[in-house]
C-alpha cells in the first residue's frame, strides 16, 4: 500500500476507521527524513493491511502541535485508536517489520485494561 499524506482534516477519520496506523512525521529540510523514507515506503508495501501515513510537520504544525513532535522523523503507531509506540529517530526495515509483529500480536483487550487501571489510580 502506498503511504497516505495526513492532514488536519482526515486525520480523525483516518485514526477512527483503520486498525492499525503507523504515521511517520516528517519534513522535507530534514536529513534523516529523507534517509528514512524510502525504508518506510518499502515496508508499506509489505502491510496491505495496514495505514502508512505521513505528516509534514511544515504543513501541518497544528497537528505536529498536538502531539508534541520536537523531533523529527517521530514514528507513531495507533492501534484501534490507541497510541501504542511514539519515538523520534529513524530505523532500519527490519526494526521496523518487528515493531510492526508486536503491535499486531497485542492483546488489545489487555491493553485497554492497562489503560483503564492506570486512569483509575491517576484518579486515586
Amino acid at each position: 500500500m502506498a503511504t497516505v499524506n495526513l492532514t488536519q482534516e482526515i486525520f480523525s477519520d483516518t485514526i477512527n476507521d483503520n486498525d492499525i496506523v503507523i504515521i511517520d512525521f516528517w519534513a522535507e529540510w530534514c536529513g534523516p527524513c529523507k534517509n528514512f523514507a524510502p525504508i518506510y515506503d518499502e515496508i508499506s508495501e509489505k502491510h496491505e493491511d495496514i495505514v502508512f501515513a505521513k505528516v509534514n510537520t511544515e504543513e501541518e504544525q497544528e497537528l505536529g502541535a498536538s502531539f508534541q513532535i520536537r523531533s523529527i522523523p517521530t514514528l507513531m503507531i495507533f492501534r484501534e485508536k490507541i497510541i501504542l509506540y511514539s519515538q523520534p529517530g529513524m530505523m532500519a526495515g527490519p526494526q521496523l517489520d518487528e515493531l510492526i509483529e508486536k503491535v499486531k500480536q497485542l492483546d488489545m483487550d489487555k491493553v485497554r485494561a492497562e489503560i483503564t487501571e492506570q486512569e483509575k489510580q491517576k484518579q486515586a
